[in-house]
């Protein structure tokens, strides 16, 4: 990422961030919509506390973007509890897709290319982080490697 890219996701966030219930509304209702396979794994879920926990998390990276040291281990961390509620490698793609689709949709003309390109660089490099802290260089647990 560069830094005007890092500039443009921490704006946009703040742009979107009076209206962060609506946001993780939208998101979920396309993810649920793109992959359904996913809706399970929230079958046991306070969807708008999930909500909320959500855009914390997304606020949190938006504002990290420029410190690694706080970014990486939030990246892990995020990673190895997602194992646990059943998330696979296949899953980030349609969360990312969801992802974009929905401050698209929150933020309309303020969403231009560049702010879409910064997210999708963004989302790209982190789903990537996380799945090689939770899955490891081939994308398997460690379970699924002893196998």
């Amino acid at each position: 990422m560069t830094p005007d890219q890092r500039i443009l996701v921490r704006q946009s966030f703040d742009f979107i961030r009076p209206m962060s219930h609506q946001a993780a509304g939208l998101f979920y209702q396309r993810l649920f919509e793109i992959a359904p396979e996913v809706a399970p794994l929230f079958a046991e879920s306070d969807m708008k506390s999930q909500g909320h926990r959500m855009m914390a998390a997304l606020n949190l990276i938006a504002h990290s973007l420029d410190e690694p040291t706080v970014l990486i281990p939030i990246a892990r961390e995020l990673a190895q509890r997602h194992v646990g509620y059943g998330v696979r490698p296949e899953h980030y793609q349609p969360v990312g897709e969801a992802l974009i689709w929905a401050l698209e949709t929150g933020l309309g003309p303020n969403f231009d290319t560049e702010t879409k390109a910064a997210w999708a660089a963004a989302y790209g490099a982190l789903s990537d982080a996380m799945i090689a802290a939770a899955y490891g260089p081939d994308g398997k647990t460690g379970i699924e490697a002893a196998e």
